[in-house]
């Protein structure tokens, strides 16, 4: 099995940015359209595709032990292997070696099969990434739609640039590396023979092009960190832990692609007054003795400003008594009805008595009150 630190002339200490220079000194030293060797070109773009990679450094140093003396051709493939003798040989990893773990080989069918698990190469690469916040409310604000401001940290398109990534005036020329493609062979080496298939270009990040001169403000990357102000509207009837999307109000994309999403976490603080239970509000109202027994008229205070809330009291209330009022409660989220406001009714004692009230209060007891 060739060795991918000899190839690139590096040490097994390598750091990653020591492998990628070493590599583009060989890939430009053997690229064929440089009248390079095609064969030693391949052996670069593969060991750079596992050397460049933590996870497949890791694979690489392990399986290189493990499977050493395997048959490994070009084109193999499925061809000859017998499945049942590989799966006892996984499963027995004591005999395999010391370091092996079947465990790794998940890495392998992933890769050969192609699995979902893996990212489509064909997506956007510059794409910016998704933001996600947290933002408060008072009860009262999930009462009608609101406009809030926040300030968050993101990624903005340059102005300098226009978001290109290049210096105005200067051009944008193609990768060298990958000849405009975006994409460089990548071979693997796994117990199935030798794998090929095409992968992002790391010298152009997949874009097929880079800039004849980066921009001097954002260095070619086509947009920048700032702290930035905008509005969102957020709906009436949201409640605490809800999500909502904002499309393309995340970081900007890189030279010029798409922005992320923005999602909004939720909080709703709680009422000193009032309890929610989904649409529902709950509270207690405090009645007087005379109230409770010939009935009357109580004001409930109100979420909406200015607003009054007039519960009827029907004689001989007991205390405890629960009052529905329908539609006096919350928004449906995205909706026209509301929920309904429950009123828990707790007859008052007072505690401080006038010579009038106590007389009167006799009176009644007298009177079997």
């Amino acid at each position: 099995m060739s060795d991918y630190y000899n190839i690139l002339g590096v040490e097994k200490t390598a750091t990653p940015d020591e492998i990628k220079k070493a590599y583009r000194k060989m890939a430009h030293k053997y690229h064929p359209d440089k009248g390079g060797d095609t064969k030693e070109f391949h052996k670069v773009n593969e060991a750079y595709q596992v050397l460049s990679s933590k996870e497949k450094r890791e694979q690489y140093d392990k399986f290189g032990r493990v499977f050493e003396g395997a048959e490994q051709q070009q084109g193999q493939g499925f061809e000859g292997f017998d499945f049942g003798n590989f799966w006892q040989q996984a499963g027995a990893g004591a005999q395999a070696g010391p370091d092996f773990d079947p465990s790794d080989l998940g890495d392998i069918f992933e890769q050969f099969f192609g699995s979902k698990m893996r990212r489509n190469e064909n997506e956007d690469i510059k794409r910016g990434d998704d933001i996600q916040i947290d933002v408060e409310l008072n009860l009262e604000d999930v009462l009608t739609p609101v406009t809030h401001k926040i300030a968050i940290m993101k990624y903005t398109s340059c102005s300098r640039c226009s978001g290109v990534g290049a210096e105005p005036g200067t051009k944008v020329k193609e990768c060298q590396t990958c000849r405009g493609t975006g994409r460089v062979q990548q071979i693997q080496r796994s117990v199935f023979g030798t794998i090929t298939r095409y992968a992002v270009c790391p010298d152009c990040g997949g874009e097929g092009n880079t800039p004849e001169k980066p921009c001097n403000v954002c260095h070619g990357e086509g947009r920048l960190k700032n702290k930035e102000e905008i509005q969102i509207e957020i709906p009436a009837g949201v409640d605490s832990g809800q999500v909502l999307k904002f499309q393309s109000r995340g970081d900007a994309g890189r030279k010029g692609g798409s922005a992320g999403d923005l999602y909004v976490r939720l909080m709703v603080k709680p009422h000193r007054i009032f309890e929610r239970k989904g649409d529902d509000l709950y509270t207690e109202a405090e009645i007087n003795f005379s109230k409770a027994v010939l009935g009357g008229e109580v004001e409930i205070p109100s979420l909406e400003k200015n607003k009054k809330i007039i519960l009827k009291i029907p004689k001989n209330t007991d205390s405890g008594k629960i009052f529905k009022m329908t539609g006096k409660g919350v928004p449906h989220f995205n909706g026209y009805n509301k929920g309904n406001l429950y009123v828990l009714t707790r007859t008052k004692t007072p505690k401080i008595l006038t010579r009038t009230q106590k007389d009167l209060i006799n009176k009644l007891r007298h009177e079997g009150l």
